[in-house]
């Protein structure tokens, strides 16, 4: 007998892969996590039934949510992530010895242990003396931090449902402009445009940020496990424009070995075809 885990990624796709044996099964306050060892992408994490992380290919998404904003300021120190729970967004701000300290905040605790216990090449820093690691909800941590006190904000959330839904608030935006500094990046994870079902989320997290921050912008990355395979991020700073303060030279003198980011693809996720520009203008896309 073969087992197959499927998700589905609209009313007429779904998405499989033959798996191995399913490790771990567990129910949190918050959600229920399962972890499959599949035959094509090792390890699978997934939150309610939705791939969270698999590690075949989560090099990606974590090269693109950490180095993109510090190829943009080399000098951030301090650092907020929210979210983030299997590790790998912190595993990657580990590698840059100039960040001094980072604070993450992940509501659910269930996720972490099972990413120690399942993921350790992924979890690997989530105990790094650098990192703070509180088990709150983050829109109320925002909520009370002081002004200008992060460089850089990461919003490693789960999709809008559930404990991700006040994560792609106006008023958590707002709070994340206030605690960062003069200079600060914001990057969140922004879903995608190819089903209906994360359209209207990209759609309204872009539209918000623009209402708040004076520089927004949207780049892409290539996730295979993630709904259409074509994910998009939002990149928002109160000085810093993604292209134009690219610092190439100073990025590449980390000598970081990276699978995926490199400033030379840094400029070109920046380059959107046109049904996804023309989407985030008119708030509607004709594929069909």
């Amino acid at each position: 007998m073969e087992l197959w885990y499927t998700e589905k990624h609209s009313d007429s796709v779904n998405f499989s892969l033959k798996v191995k044996e399913h490790l771990f099964s567990g129910q949190s306050e918050f959600q229920k996590l399962d972890v499959l060892d599949t035959y094509e992408y090792g390890k699978l994490m997934t939150l309610d039934g939705l791939v969270m992380v698999t590690e075949k290919d989560e090099f990606v998404y974590h090269d693109m949510i950490v180095h993109t904003p510090m190829a943009v300021n080399p000098n951030i120190k301090n650092v907020l992530v929210i979210g983030g729970g299997d590790g790998g967004t912190v595993r990657e701000l580990m590698r840059y010895e100039t960040i001094e300290h980072v604070d993450m905040v992940e509501i659910d605790k269930l996720v972490c242990d099972a990413a120690k216990e399942y993921f350790p090449t992924i979890s690997c820093e989530l105990e790094n003396p650098r990192v703070t690691l509180l088990y709150e909800d983050g829109v109320k941590f925002v909520k009370e931090s002081p002004d200008n006190k992060y460089d850089l904000i990461i919003i490693d959330s789960t999709d809008p449902i559930g404990p991700g839904e006040g994560l792609f608030s106006t008023e958590f935006y707002t709070n994340c402009h206030r605690i960062l500094a003069e200079d600060g990046i914001l990057v969140n994870q922004n879903e995608s445009v190819f089903y209906e079902d994360t359209q209207e989320a990209a759609l309204k997290a872009n539209s918000k940020l623009k209402k708040i921050f004076p520089i927004v912008h949207v780049y892409q990355a290539n996730i295979p496990t993630y709904p259409s395979g074509y994910w998009l991020f939002g990149f928002a700073s109160k000085k810093y424009d993604p292209i134009k303060d690219l610092q190439a030279d100073k990025w590449n003198n980390f000598g970081l070995k990276t699978k995926y980011y490199n400033t030379d693809l840094h400029i070109g996720a920046f380059a959107l075809p046109s049904f996804v520009k023309e989407f985030f203008e008119n708030g509607t896309i004709q594929f069909l």
